[in-house]
């Protein structure tokens, strides 16, 4: 007789023994590959294909363009990605079963190209979460039923265009499709000095232009406010540096809500996953942010068996806290911005774009020439960790991905394939670097990486 409590194995995980989770990072891609890599990279698919679940974030918009009844919104997640609708199918053939959908770009062609994606994922057999007609919708769990186990998904984006989180309803007011957010505020802190000159700025502005609340906030916090970023002194005694930090506090309802969401997963699942979309500080930071390892490791007292961060279009390093991975970034793993098409008025605008270019001279100038000019966006891992049947983590193999950021064709930038031996040892170098920090330790044997456990 029990008590009508749950029993505390619902922590434990209940797979089958040996389960293997491989994953990666941001996928943007503008049409079918699978053929490509079937002839091209077939050892990098059977790395996909043979996992027990394949885990990817898609970063793009699918729509066929013929039938498409919305437009690109008038503000984009940086640019507005677009996938043919053939996208999702050929995601499942290329082996993925699950997908994030809560990130920058989700509603870069509004909620009809949203509610596209994720129809069209849904008919492809693609589990996906982070998006929903509703935020409690948006928040929910998804689940996969394998051989092995049930595997639920809880995604959520803390970096996200204002336009797009989702929200409840409220009386007869109805809720808002969108993405599930969680909200950060960042703080900046500099040498007390340099505060005492902003707030000289701010005291010097014409009268008016700064609310009385924000003048109150600021006296009372020690703070300053200006142009609407948020500054305070370092703690500590003066130092000896002119350095600039950044500090984000959480939105404390967000931070509530997620967890509760991958508890409950983890109790009506056998593996659950947390994913989080996350470019804080910036894309160019090799660090995660300050509030990433904290909701990180609490979505694991959770419940959470693995913790899969992406984002910032770059490696970031690798922890194991109480026997569960958490990869704080994996990168890109398909990269296709040189060929997106068709362009967008807005897109063609914002960077430049002179008349007598086709697409193609357009992409390859932009990003020579932009953020995404350098190596360091074209190399990732696949991550394949494997576990115990209770989700103890049993090993970590990391296989190095090149995106052909040299390579002689333009049309190949961005499409993914085994790194070669030089590549390989630089990129397992680097992120064995990252990944020293939390304590994680890389041995690096015949071009993959092993994590000591």
């Amino acid at each position: 007789m029990t008590d009508g409590k749950l029993s505390p194995s619902w922590r434990q995980a209940n797979v089958r023994d040996g389960f293997t989770l491989a994953a990666v990072g941001d996928l943007v891609v503008d049409d079918a590959l699978a053929p490509l890599l079937e002839a091209r990279s077939p050892r990098l698919l059977e790395l996909l294909r043979s996992a027990d679940v394949t885990f990817g974030n898609f970063e793009s918009t699918a729509i066929d363009l013929t039938e498409f009844d919305g437009w690109p919104e008038a503000e984009s997640g940086g640019s507005w990605l677009i996938s043919t609708s053939r996208v999702p199918a050929d995601l499942r053939r290329i082996g993925f079963d699950l997908m994030a959908r809560a990130n920058n770009h989700t509603t870069d062609w509004g909620v009809a190209g949203m509610r596209s994606t994720d129809r069209l994922l849904t008919e492809a057999g693609i589990v996906h979460a982070g998006t929903g007609d509703t935020l409690a919708d948006a928040r929910a769990p998804r689940f996969l039923t394998t051989p092995a186990g049930r595997v639920s998904l809880v995604s959520v984006a803390s970096r996200f265009e204002p336009m797009s989180r989702a929200a409840d309803p409220l009386g007869r007011v109805p809720g808002r499709p969108g993405v599930n957010a969680l909200r950060t505020t960042r703080h900046v802190l500099v040498a007390a000095q340099r505060l005492r000159e902003l707030a000289l700025i701010r005291d010097a502005l014409p009268p008016g232009s700064v609310r009385a609340s924000v003048h109150e906030a600021d006296r009372r916090d020690g703070t300053v406010t200006l142009f609407g970023t948020r500054y305070a002194a370092k703690p500590g005694p003066e130092p000896h540096t002119d350095a600039v930090e950044f500090r984000f506090s959480v939105h404390e309802s967000d931070r509530r809500q997620v967890l509760h969401t991958v508890r409950q997963a983890k109790q009506t699942s056998d593996f659950t996953i947390a994913t989080m979309h996350t470019h804080e500080p910036g894309n160019y930071s090799q660090e995660p942010p300050d509030f990433l390892p904290p909701i990180a490791r609490e979505a694991i007292d959770n419940g959470a068996d693995a913790f899969l961060g992406h984002g910032p279009h770059q490696l970031r390093g690798i922890e194991v806290y109480r026997g569960r991975p958490i990869f704080y970034s994996l990168g890109n793993f398909v990269f296709m911005e040189n060929t997106q098409q068709p362009l967008t008025r807005g897109a063609f605008d914002k960077d430049g774009g002179r008349e007598h270019e086709t697409e193609a001279e357009f992409l390859e100038r932009k990003r020579v020439h932009g953020v995404f000019g350098e190596q360091i966006w074209y190399e990732s891992v696949v991550a394949v960790s494997r576990f115990d049947g209770d989700g103890t983590l049993r090993a970590v193999e990391l296989h190095p991905v090149e995106l052909h950021w040299d390579g002689p064709r333009d049309a190949d930038r961005g499409i993914p394939r085994p790194a070669d031996p030089p590549a390989a040892e630089r990129i397992l170098r680097r992120l064995r670097r990252l990944s020293e920090p939390f304590g994680t330790e890389i041995a690096i044997r015949q071009g993959v990486g092993h994590l000591s456990l």
